[in-house]
């Protein structure tokens, strides 16, 4: 063996050695054969480009801090939110106004009392974000306020748990109350209907119709694995074809903080997935190193933008009402496991909920089905004694 051929094994032994991603799996990434890869790749570039760019030099031992305890996708969020709360305090609080973000230190924020961080809440119902440079003013929910008020707690706590601030102003802040908002989904009916439009039905012009025919077996797939397995609309970008396993009707996702999951499928639905794969392995012009089971017409992976489109095209036209997304689509499947099941624990497992009681909270409320028959369960007057009744 020569010098230069042992040293490059060695290199690459010590590389796995000192626990950075395998070369592999570095050429995966560059590649776009692994989605989660990729996608985690794209989340940590970002996020860099944020801390560099849009917020004080301090912030980085946060994230630093809490890189192993939390997903890339986690920590970028932190990076918006945190963006945010510095570019609101520089602009709105008075003692601080129109200072460098990066002039900020944490002596700055042991300043902050209470009232302004529910000042920043307030703020959070309309204002411009600092990412967007045309003044586009946007609101923010309950729920999008309380997201907002979590990443800021969880970031001042971080440096209280160090020893560097003496507390957390927003420790004591009241959370914004979330209104709860009636879970919505297909009912049985128009889960056939939905289908029988994606595998039959005719919607736009010709045109449109055309275009429609050449994806047909891909956008029924789609919605059949959905609405048959309740998966992540994640789960399903990321699924390559060796992930699928025909001859035990199983697959396999990567769930939220990138566990591998086994899942299961139906014959109904192997036979629908078996029909798309035909067509997908014998497209010429989808080059063989792309391994994305679900492919755009450019030939490549699919993104979540796309399917949500895809979800909207033909839902409007079964449940306008209703606003049909992919994440509908999970919880009619759930709801659907769990009024066949009346197993919530199976119903968490299988949709890769850690707590059971998010399981309970969304996916054991009654259908419409169930609302009209439980509506004549209850009888106010008997008809035997409103007969009797007429005849006096």
């Amino acid at each position: 063996m020569s010098e230069m051929r042992y040293n490059e094994i060695a290199q690459k032994k010590a590389v796995k050695k000192r626990g950075y991603i395998k070369i592999a799996k570095v050429l995966n990434i560059m590649n776009g054969k692994d989605f989660f890869l990729q996608r985690n790749y794209e989340c940590a570039r970002k996020m860099n480009k944020i801390i560099l760019e849009d917020l004080p030099d301090f912030t980085r031992e946060f994230f630093i801090g809490i890189e192993n305890a939390t997903t890339p996708l986690t920590r970028l969020n932190y990076a918006y939110d945190l963006r945010v709360f510095f570019n609101f305090m520089v602009k709105e609080i008075p003692q601080f106004a129109w200072r460098e973000i990066k002039s900020i230190s944490l002596f700055d924020i042991q300043a902050l009392s209470t009232t302004d961080i529910e000042y920043y809440l307030y703020h959070l119902s309309h204002y411009t974000p600092p990412s967007f440079d045309d003044g586009e003013i946007v609101s923010n929910t309950e729920r999008g306020k309380s997201r907002k008020l979590s990443s800021l707690r969880a970031f001042l706590k971080y440096f209280v748990r160090k020893g560097k601030l003496s507390h957390s102003v927003a420790a004591n802040v009241a959370t914004p109350k979330i209104r709860e908002k009636e879970i919505v989904r297909l009912e049985s009916a128009e889960v056939s209907e939905l289908l029988n439009l994606v595998e039959y039905g005719e919607i736009g012009s010709e045109h449109q119709n055309t275009y429609n025919q050449a994806i047909k077996l891909r956008d029924l797939a789609i919605f059949t694995l959905f609405l048959g397995t309740g998966i992540r609309i994640s789960e399903l970008v990321g699924i390559n074809i060796e992930d699928l396993d025909f001859k035990n009707n199983a697959f396999v996702v990567t769930r939220k903080g990138g566990n591998r999951t086994k899942l299961y499928f139906s014959d109904e639905v192997r036979l629908t997935l078996l029909a798309y794969n035909e067509k997908r392995l014998s497209d010429e012009k989808i080059p063989p190193s792309e391994r994305a089971f679900f492919t755009s017409l450019q030939n490549r992976r699919i993104g979540a933008r796309a399917i949500e489109n895809i979800v909207k095209k033909y839902s409007r036209h079964v449940a306008p009402l209703k606003r049909i997304t992919p994440h509908k689509l999970r919880s009619t499947f759930g709801t659907e496991l769990y009024q066949n099941t009346s197993d919530i624990y199976l119903v968490a497992d299988v949709l890769g909920h850690k707590d059971v009681n998010t399981t309970k909270k969304h996916y054991a409320a009654l259908s419409d089905e169930s609302r009209r028959k439980a509506s004549v369960k209850v009888v106010l007057r008997d008809d035997h004694d409103k007969n009797d009744k007429s005849e006096e």
